[in-house]
This record gives structure tokens, sequence and C-alpha cells, in this order.
């Protein structure tokens, strides 16, 4: 009788060839964009230079998936939205 592991990592980013999904597709639209424009301006400069984009499109993408802070913005909004006006009379006391 054959024995499963459980799967217990269920919560983890699922991952293709090291990449999340969302970023694993938008090196898929570049790569098919670039073969799309080999396709219509077939030169070998157009194809060393589409490979080299691609390639290092998927280092730069491999790299902010492994360190997501590169691209760290501020928050813009507050945490909380109230209506509630500020003074600096206290109530409490």
């Amino acid at each position: 009788m054959k024995r499963y592991e459980v799967y217990k990592n269920i919560r983890k980013r699922a991952m293709i060839m090291g990449l999340p999904i969302s970023l694993f597709a938008l090196q898929m639209t570049s790569v098919i964009g670039s073969l799309l424009f080999i396709i219509f301006s077939f030169s070998f400069t157009v194809i060393i230079s589409v490979f080299l984009f691609n390639a290092t499109l998927f280092v730069g993408l491999t790299q902010f998936a492994r360190n997501p802070g590169l691209l760290n913005f501020k928050k813009v909004f507050p945490k909380t939205v109230s209506i509630k006006k500020d003074s600096l009379f206290f109530y409490e006391d």
C-alpha cells in the first residue's frame, strides 16, 4: 500500500522557474512579444538583442522575487480613516 505525505506548505507561494505566477506571466508575455518581434524583423542583431533583453529581464525578476524590498515605497494612505476633528483639548482629564 502506498503512503502519501501531507502537503504542509499550502501557504507558500506557487513558483514556476523561480518566479511567482504574476512575474512568470510577465516573463512569458515578454518572450511571446519578442518572438513576434523576431518574426517580423528578422536580423541577427535583433535576435541577439532580444535574447539579451529577455535574459536581463529574467535575472531582474528573479532578484526582485528573492528580495521584494528593492521597490519598497512609503505608504501613502493612513492606517485608519476618521472624521474626528483633531483638537488640543483633552476631555478625559
